[in-house]
């Protein structure tokens, strides 16, 4: 009689990113989304109201409720107005006449960080002192 071979999955798991999938919410509370961002939630309400791509659903309380679309254009806004450095109107402006460029360039920025931050943790992998 064949008994089954018992695994310790735990013991056996390997890391590796190019294989696992992104669980992804279909909503986002105000609460995660702060966090995301590291923000106050003043500040993405202010943003809610200053461009009309963000467009949070909200529930019978009045808790607005964050797709995935709403969190790329979050990404968005702030790549123009943090890290670049535009006004508020230069940024409505710009995501105006460039939408689907801004898209396409922040999902290139997201495949980018993804990929350092694999890179660092090879890194860290082999050389787990720092040296």
């Amino acid at each position: 009689m064949l008994t089954p071979k018992i695994v310790d999955l735990q013991s056996k798991k390997m890391d590796m990113p190019y294989k696992e999938r992104d669980i992804t919410k279909l909503y986002y509370s105000m609460g995660e989304v702060t966090r995301m961002f590291d923000v106050n939630a003043s500040q993405i309400r202010f943003y809610e109201r200053e461009f009309e791509i963000l467009q949070p659903k909200k529930n019978k309380k009045g808790n607005r409720l964050f797709s995935a679309d709403d969190v790329e254009n979050l990404k968005i806004i702030f790549n123009l107005v943090k890290e670049k450095g535009y006004t508020l109107q230069g940024a409505k402006d710009y995501l105006r006449s460039n939408k689907t460029e801004v898209k396409e360039n922040q999902k290139v920025i997201d495949s980018l960080e993804r990929l350092k931050k694999f890179l660092l943790e090879v890194k860290e992998q082999i050389n787990p002192s720092g040296d």
